[in-house]
């Protein structure tokens, strides 16, 4: 198969790109509106991009009728997120989390999590995940107009909550305790859990 983007419909390369790029790690993330509505929602492009200042970067597209998504809203007005660990345990609400409710109404609420302060930034935390990132906005990239238009949101790392049940004994994170999941294409995830070590030469 060859697909020129040019040409072909935006909903085939979205599936494409998807589809390849895998495994692609979830930001689970919290933010608040103006009045301090709480949202939260997964997105799977996302990654970390540097640790001197430690970045995060993701992005909530546009949706398909171009308009923006309740996140990307919320942190033109409070830029301050949360990115909640999504591990295999919370699978199930994280993916209820993704679900486009009215604006306002609590996704949090809608999974049955428990939100709790954060120490450094206004949007709160899922309690129920063993770790968070709280992160200022650096910046928001906006590059397209179109439906599925990425909105690059650079966010610092100013905290980092870790519970110690996902250490090992050296006191680094263990992945076969903290079991994070991934998304690859349509709806399919992945786990964190078929591990294999080699030295870097």
């Amino acid at each position: 198969m060859i697909i020129d983007v040019r040409s072909a419909d935006v909903v085939a390369v979205y599936r494409a790109l998807v589809g390849v790029v895998t495994p692609r790690p979830i930001a689970w993330v919290t933010t608040v509106d103006n009045q301090g509505r709480v949202n939260l929602a997964p997105f799977s492009f996302f990654n970390a991009f540097g640790a001197n200042p430690p970045v995060v970067v993701f992005s909530p597209t546009l949706r398909r009728d171009r308009t923006k998504k309740d996140t990307l809203l919320n942190l033109e007005a409070v830029a301050e997120f949360v990115v909640n660990a999504a591990v295999e345990e919370l699978a199930a609400r994280v993916n209820a989390t993704s679900k486009e409710l009215p604006p306002g109404q609590s996704e949090a609420d809608y999974a049955g999590l428990t939100m709790t302060p954060s120490s450094k930034v206004r949007p709160p935390r899922v309690a129920e995940s063993p770790v968070h990132l709280e992160c200022r906005v650096s910046q928001i990239m906006s590059i397209g107009e179109g439906p599925i238009a990425a909105n690059l949101v650079i966010g610092e790392v100013i905290l980092i909550h870790i519970d110690d049940s996902v250490l090992d004994a050296q006191g680094a994170v263990d992945p076969r305790k903290l079991r994070t999941i991934a998304r690859l294409g349509g709806d399919y995830y992945c786990r964190s859990t078929d591990l294999f070590e080699m030295e870097r030469p």
